[in-house]
């Protein structure tokens, strides 16, 4: 039985999970609730859940202090939140579980059965726990999932992605190249604003890297490691304008 415990300051919220774990989650037991970041702390060292539903804004601070309070962490996170665009990206980048408020009992099931899956791996979840809390107040590492497990990288050691139909070829500045299972499209999103640029269909670069740009059609990049990468019609100008802007 997976032992569950609450932390959200809304108690309509947390009522909404509550109900859905008892009405719909059989291997989950809730064992408490807290309505803010002291009593989730308490709650969390005198119940050592499996795992627990975290809003992220409460009155007397936000779930990441809870995460950074309560030390040796041996549970599964799944944050429960409003659309917060930055918590929202901290925690893509992290790998950790997000459900959106108001709270969608198939998404909240979801999340369960991935729990059932993967178990308490205390040492994935302590590196996607500590990417997290160092991304909280910038973006540093991101956390990878691959065939094999999960990769925890330094955002700047990122030189290129590269789409491989459903999954992600990351290539590294230190020339290793790491098969990711998700797609290209994701990490658009989780790494725009930052030194990323969408150059085709296939490709995304970390301008940083850059070494050259020859003119073409589309025209080429060449890369700081030598690769060569193609750059589409109609995408060329919002590159050459990134760069422009560095």
């Amino acid at each position: 039985m997976i032992r569950a415990i609450i932390i959200d300051d809304e108690q309509e919220s947390r009522n909404a999970i509550n109900n859905i774990l008892n009405n719909f989650c059989d291997n989950v037991s809730v064992a408490g609730q807290a309505e803010n970041v002291s009593a989730g702390i308490r709650l969390i060292k005198n119940k050592k859940p499996d795992v627990i539903f975290l809003d992220i804004q409460m009155p007397d601070g936000t779930g990441f202090n809870i995460l950074e309070k309560t030390g040796n962490i041996k549970y599964q996170v799944i944050f429960v939140t409003a659309h917060d665009e930055f918590a929202l990206k901290a925690i893509k980048f992290s790998a950790l579980d997000y459900i959106l408020k108001p709270v969608d009992p198939r998404q909240l099931i979801e999340a369960v059965n991935k729990i059932n899956e993967s178990g308490n791996d205390v040492d994935t979840i302590t590196h996607k726990i500590q990417t997290l809390l160092r991304n909280k107040n910038g973006f540093e590492r991101i956390t990878l999932p691959t065939f094999e497990g999960f990769r925890f990288i330094n955002i700047k050691d990122i030189l290129r992605c590269e789409a491989d139909n459903n999954y992600t070829n990351f290539y590294l500045n230190s020339g290793e190249k790491i098969l990711v299972t998700k797609t290209l499209k994701e990490y658009e999103d989780t790494l725009s604003g930052l030194d990323f640029v969408r150059v085709h269909q296939s490709h995304l670069v970390n301008i940083k890297f850059v070494d050259r740009y020859i003119k073409g059609d589309g025209g080429t990049i060449v890369m700081a490691d030598g690769s060569e990468v193609d750059v589409s019609r109609r995408r060329k100008d919002d590159f050459l304008k990134k760069m422009v802007d560095i």
